[in-house]
């Protein structure tokens, strides 16, 4: 770990175990110290300084949800355009810098940065730690994803924003065919997002690995996250193969190179295999933790553990590890060898299968408990719903012969729909509602919650169903207009109609939570009666977590007493009241990576500056790159190196390692 973020120091059997102290009461000497030790700053220096995993999380949430918006409104324009026979709402450059947008937002903007935000929230508190193992590293993970998300943005007023799609095939977006700013900022954008993905996942990794509470072994931690610690690993694997399809691309048509350009022996397929080998573990990247929240969320409403808990965890890692292997399935038309279709078209149909164990999980746990059909259990049955819809179709195209009929046309568009809007959204919109009470202290309306559910569950169906008609129909992607001829007037119509639906739906939930921050009924620490470490604290938690780091014997730490669950050592059993104390500065414990044995106190970084600064100065660099302006470009970088050192200038305590063999 690096020395600037945290040090170590061996625990000490006379000063930091506490096994005789309760939990400190309200306005005790002891939280208020603290308190004082780990609260952020108020005002401006502390919103741009905090550290605080909770803060990044809650920013993270609120600025993907804002994009997510923002797309939506995208989306709705675009429907609009489509739903009658030759509108002209749009012109043809219009509508592709819509259509590249609204896909840039709701893939790359929205869907991994909101499950990253509920990770950087929850973590801490489910793993029974202080904070992530990194605190500067991820807030300067937040500051990056912000400032690429307005990267991006800010051609579009300028009418200079990507428009070659989502996808960026070449040679559509290559010096020939796209000779203006578009594909640039794209490319720089996408380069500069992908390093904070980067951090944020190098983050994660190491925080499940060293930073769970005392007993916490590898086997009692949530699903969710070993759903964001999959996605994690994968985002290290394939975030190189974009950021090198982008750069190379820049490259092409910056200084002239041919990494792409058929003309002069480069290779215009290249770039899909690059994309693609990131693109569809990208898929699952946005997948999986929303999975993790409906693994670890519903149990609670159907009183009684998640069924198969292993088989489920099992099925995370398979689902990412083969969805490494699938990524040709997005090109069976582009002219590959037969023995690659039918290899990849095989393992398209095998990733089924960990995604079914998944689904039988959660039926058989609705089955066998005792459901309370509160509005967060709504949306995870829905969800439930959506992802076997999603999943059916996507099987269908792994078909090589049937997806070359259905290629470029609307079915994939529905199917793309279900998987990434659905399937994340409804996960997402249901873990706010879960996890409000934690947020805020206040609980969200069930009245208005239902509401809100049902609607956008219908609008969603009705909007994006019809769109497998429309495929089926022959109606191709990426147009802007068609004729009453082909008779796709009527299902188009519907489609857009739902969609106005959804958007409804969406809006009664944000009313929701408006209503609720303001007069929502107070919640308590544990208002769902559920079983996982962060309801134990008050709600919203202190700034500290948890005054006293708890011991783990079980997956289920609040619920033992009604399960009776064998931890392995009938007299271990979790404990609130005991554990370790530690008020000497900001401290929390390290653990073994398996067996969560505490090896060692880590020193974790106050609240600075520099991670705003050095993603400020970082994110310049790409504007100077992208205007080419030279100069400003090189001093940038000498004050984002500048920024850095300050960064990395060491703490006073030194690096100690636990002698080996040494317990608490």
């Amino acid at each position: 770990m690096a020395i600037a973020d945290i040090t170590q120091r061996p625990i000490n059997d006379d000063l930091d175990r506490v096994p005789d102290f309760g939990r400190a009461p309200s306005g005790s000497d002891i939280e208020a110290n603290l308190t004082g030790i780990w609260e952020t700053a108020p005002g401006w220096r502390g919103w741009l300084s905090t550290v605080d995993h909770k803060t990044i999380g809650l920013r993270y949430i609120v600025t993907a949800f804002l994009f997510l918006l923002i797309g939506g409104i995208e989306a709705l324009i675009m429907r609009v355009q489509l739903a009658g026979p030759d509108l002209t709402l749009l012109t043809p450059e219009q509508y592709s810098q819509l259509f590249t947008m609204h896909g840039v937002t709701m893939i790359f903007l929205y869907a991994l940065p909101i499950l990253s935000g509920f990770s950087n929230y929850l973590w801490p508190l489910l793993l029974g730690s202080r904070d992530m193992a990194f605190p500067r590293l991820n807030a300067l993970s937040y500051w990056i994803f912000l400032f690429a998300g307005i990267f991006m943005y800010v051609s579009f007023p300028l009418g200079q924003a990507p428009n070659a799609g989502w996808f960026n095939y070449v040679p559509f977006s290559g010096p020939i065919y796209n000779t203006g700013p578009n594909i640039d900022v794209f490319a720089l954008g996408m380069v500069l997002l992908g390093i904070s993905t980067t951090v944020g996942s190098v983050n994660f990794v190491v925080t499940l690995f060293r930073m769970r509470a005392p007993g916490m072994t590898i086997n009692r931690v949530p699903i969710l996250v070993w759903g964001t610690l999959t996605a994690s690993v994968a985002n290290l694997l394939a975030i190189p193969a974009i950021s090198l399809a982008f750069f190379l691309l820049w490259l092409d048509r910056q200084f002239g190179t041919h990494f792409f350009d058929v003309a002069n022996d480069g290779k215009p397929l290249l770039w899909q295999h690059l994309f693609w080998i990131f693109g569809h573990p990208w898929v699952y990247a946005i997948v999986l933790p929303a999975m993790g929240i409906v693994s670890d969320a519903l149990p609670t409403f159907c009183r009684r553990p998640l069924v198969g808990y292993t088989a489920v965890a099992l099925a995370t890692m398979a689902t990412m590890l083969i969805g490494f292997e699938v990524w040709i399935h997005h090109m069976f038309a582009t002219g590959l060898p037969a023995v690659a279709l039918s290899i990849f078209g095989a393992a398209s149909m095998v990733i089924s299968i960990p995604s079914a164990v998944a689904v039988f999980a959660w039926i058989a746990t609705i089955w066998l408990g005792r459901p309370v059909f509160k509005t967060p259990f709504l949306f995870f049955a829905g969800f439930v719903i959506l992802f076997v819809i999603g999943g059916m179709s996507g099987v269908m195209t792994a078909a090589v012969p049937l997806d070359w009929q259905l290629n470029d046309t609307y079915f994939i568009v529905a199917h793309l729909h279900y998987v990434l809007l659905g399937i994340n959204v409804f996960p997402v919109v249901g873990g706010i509602y879960y996890w409000f009470p934690k947020f805020t202290g206040r609980m969200m309306s069930e009245r208005i919650g239902k509401w809100s559910f049902w609607v956008m569950f219908t609008g969603f169906n009705v909007g994006f169903f019809p769109m497998h008609l429309a495929g089926l129909l022959g109606m191709p992607r990426r147009i802007y207009t068609y004729s009453s001829r082909m008779g796709w007037d009527g299902v188009n119509m519907i489609t857009s109609v739902g969609s106005f639906l959804f958007a409804l739906g969406v809006l009664i939930f944000l009313v929701n939570v408006v209503i609720s921050l303001k007069r929502g009924a107070l919640a308590g620490p544990n208002p769902w009666d559920a079983a996982t470490l962060e309801w134990t604290t008050s709600s919203p938690p202190p700034a500290y977590n948890f005054a006293v780091i708890p011991t783990v014997a079980s997956r289920h730490p609040l619920w033992e007493d009604r399960l009776e669950e064998d931890s392995g050592d009938n007299r271990a059993r979790s404990n609130f009241t005991e554990g370790y104390l530690l008020t000497k500065g900001r401290e929390t414990i390290g653990t073994s990576p398996i067996d969560a044995k505490p090896v060692a106190i880590l020193k974790m970084p106050d609240d600075s500056y520099t991670p705003f600064f050095s993603g400020l100065f970082l994110s310049l660099l790409f504007a100077g790159l992208l205007l080419h302006w030279w100069s400003f470009t090189a001093g940038m970088a000498i004050a984002g190196g500048i920024t850095l050192i300050i960064w990395m200038w060491p703490q006073k305590a030194l690096v100690q390692r636990i002698a080996a063999g040494r317990g608490p």
